[in-house]
């Protein structure tokens, strides 16, 4: 199960660890991604607190934790390749995976269509 925040971060949920990464809309929007910063392993975040940073040719931005968790592990890959941000944004192209807190909060984010939908409003 796929679901999406208005900040543009995508979340496939496999049992009680989510892998999350940001949206092809959001990639296209930053542009060339030239570094991340990703969250420590064993680091507790709340919903919609910072947990890394992406850096492109036009801006840095943000990656919020869409939901409560601790973080199980992180892409090491996007540290020698950030670039894979922009080709595969769903795919090789993920942040961190966190074992969820509060499932619960899972209920607030929208779902591909209702995301689809909300970027469509944006343009």
């Amino acid at each position: 199960m796929t679901k999406y925040t208005e900040d543009h971060e995508w979340i496939d949920i496999d049992g009680d660890v989510a892998t999350v990464g940001i949206t092809d809309y959001a990639q296209n929007a930053l542009g060339d991604v030239v570094f991340v910063e990703l969250p420590e392993v064993g680091a507790a975040f709340s919903k919609g607190d910072e947990a890394a940073v992406v850096e492109s040719v036009k801006a840095a931005s943000e990656v919020y934790a869409p939901v409560s968790g601790t973080i199980a592990e992180v892409n090491g890959a996007l540290e020698g390749e950030p670039a894979l941000v922009n080709s595969a944004p769903k795919g090789e192209g993920w942040f961190f995976k966190l074992t969820l807190s509060d499932a619960g909060e899972l209920d607030g984010l929208m779902d591909e269509a209702a995301y689809k939908a909300f970027v469509d409003g944006l343009d």
